[in-house]
């Protein structure tokens, strides 16, 4: 693979309960555990901060595709829901949802719009077999 950009973020304190910080200080605070794993629930977390990047990603890729197969992809939007719980092995596993809204699409274009920027989205090619991720339109 020839890589094209590296991002690079630093994390200090106590990783879930400290600080993160992108290498070119665009990201820059503090990281706190929801209130449904201890935390205080007083800052982001590594789960928000995933279901952004992979929101956004997946947006992009929709386009890409959309502009490749001259698809009116305006005015859609993704939105992301990662889970976190016990995997059964001692540690932890994530499960992501997406909500994908293509508003000038049937359903069936909209299905085969999701279905093809899964191929292109570099979240869910590094996520396939690894995680559950489910592509649901909504209207």
């Amino acid at each position: 693979m020839d890589i094209a950009y590296t991002a690079i973020a630093h994390a200090s304190g106590g990783g879930r309960d400290g600080h993160v910080r992108s290498e070119d200080d665009l990201i820059d605070f503090d990281t706190r555990p929801p209130k449904e794993l201890g935390g205080s629930g007083a800052g982001t977390n590594p789960e928000q901060l995933f279901a952004a990047g992979f929101a956004a990603c997946f947006l992009s890729a929709m386009h890409a595709v959309g502009r490749r197969e001259k698809i009116d992809t305006s005015d859609s939007a993704v939105s992301a829901s990662v889970g976190i719980g016990p995997n059964g092995d001692g540690g932890y596993g994530l499960a992501v949802e997406l909500d994908i809204y293509a508003p000038r699409l049937g359903r069936e274009q909209a299905e085969q719009l999701a279905e093809a920027a899964h191929h292109v989205c570099p979240y869910s090619n590094a996520t396939r077999g690894n995680i559950p991720v489910k592509l649901t339109i909504v209207e």
